[in-house]
């Protein structure tokens, strides 16, 4: 037998006396019985304090910017998170996002500036939030 032979059978041999060797598992010991639940106090008659109540917080103003968008260099805007775009104040109907801004006139037109040129666009052209408000 070769030297490679006897050191693979000689494994074999080992790794499979391990298998027969092993102790068998100890039985778990029954658990201790579960002692049975106390009989609750029977709830007073009397009349309890109410709780004074909490005042309801006042709901939170809208952010005045975003934080993905940079706001229109020199206007009056707020951010509008439904829609997705700066609202200018000074300006209705007229919003921006991304150096662009959009004009609903009975239909979309967009410019870099909010002086105009206006070109007229589609509603694919218009950030989606602006698409789902004026809907066409």
């Amino acid at each position: 037998m070769t030297a490679f032979a006897r050191i693979t059978l000689l494994s074999m041999v080992l790794g499979l006396s391990a298998c027969a060797v092993q102790r068998p598992e100890p039985t778990p010991r029954p658990l201790p019985p579960i002692p049975p639940s106390q009989p609750r106090p029977t709830p007073s008659t009397s009349p309890t304090p109410s709780k004074p109540s909490i005042p309801a917080k006042p709901a939170k103003p809208l952010p005045r910017t975003s934080a993905s968008f940079a706001p229109p260099p020199g206007g009056n805007s707020h951010w509008d998170p439904k829609l997705g775009v700066y609202v200018l104040e000074d300006q209705t109907n007229t919003f921006y996002r991304q150096r662009t801004y959009y004009r609903w006139n009975n239909g979309w037109s967009r410019s870099i500036s909010p002086n105009g040129p206006w070109e007229d666009t589609t509603i694919q052209g218009v950030p989606g939030g602006l698409g789902r408000q004026f809907g066409q």
